[in-house]
This record gives C-alpha cells, sequence and structure tokens, in this order.
C-alpha cells in the first residue's frame, strides 16, 4: 500500500472534545480547502487526555467522531499521544513530559487513544490506502532529569511493564479488527531517548518476546522526528541504519524542521526573539573540535553562550530555509527521505510543526491554514521526489 501523508492536529490548542473540534472545524477543514485533496484528506489527530475520555464516555462517541470527521472531507491515519494535556495552555514547559511512562495514566491514556484510533480509521470502502494501519506516537518514557530523580531503574522497569501491556492491547485489537495499530516511541532531545544508540538499547533490554506476545516490536516501533535528530546532530541515515541493525522499525516519520544559528551577532540577535516562555526549546551546539554540547532550554544557552553552531528545538515551518538571519535545517529532510529504504515499509508521514502561534509575528503568516497547506503541497513534491508517495494530491 502507499504512503500516507497528513499534518499533526497538536498545532490547534483545546483540552476538550468541544475546543478541539472546534479547531478542527476551522482550520483543518480550510486546509483541505487550500490543498484540495481527491477524497478525505488525512490528518494526525491530537486528543488531549480529558477528550479521549469524552469520546469513551459516550456510548457511540466513536461513530460520532468518526461521521463528524468524514463529513467534513477529514480521516485520521495516526495520532500523536504525546501531549496527555493541552500544552498550549502554557502550564510549563516541561508539562509535555508528563505523565512519564512509569506513571499508569501514560498506559491508561494511550489505549484509550488506540481504542478510539480503531474505531476512526476508514474502512477500504471509504479511503483503502488509510485503511489497516494506524499510528500512535509517544514521549520517549520520560523527561531525563525528572525520570531518573523519581525512581531510576524502578522507573524504567514500570515504563516497560507499562509498555508491554500496550503491546498486548494492540495485539487484541488486530486479532479482534484486523487493524494493526503500532505505538512509536519519539525520540526527544533532553528525555530518556534522544539518540537512535538510546533506542536501541532500550528495545535489546525491554523490548523482547515474552508469553504470549511473541512479537513486541509490530506493536512498538519508533517515531522518527526529523528535527529532533537534526537539534542533536545525529546524521538521519546513520539512526535509520541502527533501527535497521537492531531489528526495530520505524512506524512514522514526523516531517519537522528547526533553527539554525551561526554564531553571528545578527543571528544571534534574531534567535532571541525566539526564546518564548510558551515552549522547551532544547538547543544543542557543535563546537569547533566537534563536540556537542546540550542545553535544556534556549535561555541557558543564551547563558552560556557557547561558541559554535547552534540548533534550536523550535518546530518552524518545513518549507523555509531562512529566518531572518537564522537558517533552518530544512536540508535534515531530505537526508530522511532518501535514508529511507522501500524495505523499511514505511507509511505513514505527518508534518508537525507545531509552534505557529509561538514564533515571532514578523514570521506568522496571515493565515495558518494556508501556512500548514503550504507545508504539506511542499513535503508531498519532497516525499514523490524521493519515490516515497505520489505526486497527486490523491489521499
Amino acid at each position: 500500500m502507499s504512503a500516507v501523508l497528513g499534518y499533526c492536529t497538536n498545532v490547534h490548542a483545546g483540552s476538550t472534545l468541544a475546543a478541539t473540534l472546534a479547531a478542527l472545524d476551522k482550520h483543518a477543514t480550510a486546509v483541505r480547502a487550500f490543498v484540495q485533496p481527491t477524497g478525505l484528506m488525512p490528518i494526525g489527530l491530537w486528543l488531549s487526555a480529558r477528550a479521549a475520555q469524552e469520546v469513551l464516555d459516550d456510548p457511540v462517541g466513536t461513530t460520532r467522531l468518526r461521521d463528524w470527521l468524514f463529513q467534513r472531507g477529514l480521516a485520521v491515519f495516526t495520532m500523536n499521544g504525546f501531549p496527555y494535556g493541552d500544552f498550549h495552555a502554557g502550564r510549563g514547559k516541561r508539562a509535555v513530559y508528563e505523565p512519564s511512562w512509569a506513571d499508569a495514566r501514560r498506559l491508561l491514556y494511550t489505549t484509550a487513544l488506540a481504542d478510539i484510533l480503531a474505531a476512526i480509521l476508514p474502512d477500504t470502502t471509504i479511503a483503502p490506502d488509510l485503511a489497516g494501519e494506524g499510528s500512535i506516537s509517544t514521549l520517549p518514557l520520560g523527561w531525563r532529569p525528572t525520570f531518573t530523580a523519581e525512581g531510576g531503574g524502578a522507573s524504567l522497569g514500570l515504563a516497560s511493564a507499562h509498555l508491554e501491556q500496550v503491546a498486548r492491547h494492540l495485539k487484541r485489537i488486530e486479532e479482534r479488527d484486523g487493524i494493526t495499530i503500532h505505538l512509536d516511541i519519539e525520540p526527544e532531545p533532553g528525555c530518556m531517548m534522544d539518540r537512535a544508540a538510546h533506542v536501541v538499547e532500550f528495545f535489546e533490554r525491554s523490548v523482547q518476546p515474552t508469553s504470549g506476545l511473541d512479537d513486541p516490536r509490530r506493536y512498538l516501533r519508533v517515531c522518527h522526528d526529523i528535527c529532533h535528530s537534526a537539534v542533536m546532530f545525529e546524521p538521519q541515515a546513520e539512526a535509520f541504519a541502527a533501527y535497521r541493525a537492531a531489528g526495530i522499525r520505524v512506524g512514522k516519520v514526523q516531517v519537522s524542521s528547526a533553527l539554525v544559528c551561526d554564531g553571528s551577532a545578527r543571528a544571534f540577535r534574531s534567535l532571541r526573539n525566539f526564546d518564548e516562555p510558551k515552549f522547551l526549546h532544547q538547543t544543542c551546539v557543535l563546537d569547533g573540535q566537534g563536540v556537542v554540547h546540550a542545553y535544556e532550554d534556549l535561555g541557558d544557552a543564551f547563558d552560556q553562550a557557547p561558541d559554535g553552531v547552534w540548533r534550536t528545538h523550535f518546530h518552524v515551518p518545513v518549507d523555509l530555509t531562512e529566518l531572518d538571519h537564522l537558517g533552518t535545517t530544512q536540508r535534515e529532510i531530505d537526508d530522511c527521505f532518501a535514508a529511507i529504504k522501500p524495505s523499511d515499509g514505511i507509511r505513514h508521514f505527518e508534518v508537525e510543526t507545531y509552534a505557529w502561534t509561538a514564533m515571532p509575528m514578523d514570521f506568522r503568516r496571515d493565515s495558518l491554514a494556508r501556512g500548514i497547506a503550504d507545508e504539506l503541497l511542499w513535503t508531498r513534491a519532497r516525499l514523490a521526489r524521493h519515490g516515497l508517495l505520489e505526486a497527486s494530491l490523491k489521499s
């Protein structure tokens, strides 16, 4: 089956189901009007834990949600299970990493998303390219300082047990419905897993066959976020090679781009405009000796002011190569697409620029929907150039 491209709706704020639907009605339908797909437009749906529970508390909630989406020409093929609450609400930069996978709330939230996704995925009569497979991205265990402080090895054991329970739940869904849903762990700078090597180490330790679960790696995979690897100065091809060598599948690729600062005075002046209070902007600096220095947030990096090339975790529009005097890691997107092999079997691609509304006003566009549509059209063209997606806009 062919690959699928959509955008992640975590760009839209909303902690309740009503707020989420209102945002989709306003923005996702407008994106669809700009993109003009043939048939349903694929989207990556984000629901907070509260919104997900609202869906499941209604005896016909999943049917209502599926039909509501179809009526607006939208179809969900993937979900973002990383933010538990509304991380646009300004609850704190590190709130997005809570609860960790050592917390049972993360397990319950994720299985709820799996149940919803299994019910709202279109079938072969409605959208053959979207039927039969779904994906859910999730955080890589937790934020490293917090996760370690809260229990170290005990936290790791709890997280591993919870992930195994999710894998068993996904296996039951496949046996019942014939739908393969995989949970895709997303490495991120500063988390327990922020490089491919950390993922490989965890999978070799904790994602192994057990009684009644012969193939846990069918259900537990990786979400490769392009800008996350770029911020870590981790070559895209090396990450994919490491996963292949370890027998780990990439279930979803999040297409994203980060900021690059060359260290000049004018670039630093521009970069300071992106030091905002809502999101955490992990920053890595590559010095002249080839050593990468990591900082928890952009402000921390400014405090130290190291010399070198700076890369900052701020999701900027993927179709841009520069913003004022700053560059972007856009070329890493091509590097990623070039690194993917047909044998990898990756079908899900999701543009994830959630920070549109956090960018300085000078860089925002008159229409959020137009900006997202531009990203989708640009990404589709790049995927087609690499032979990963048909050039048409057919969903």
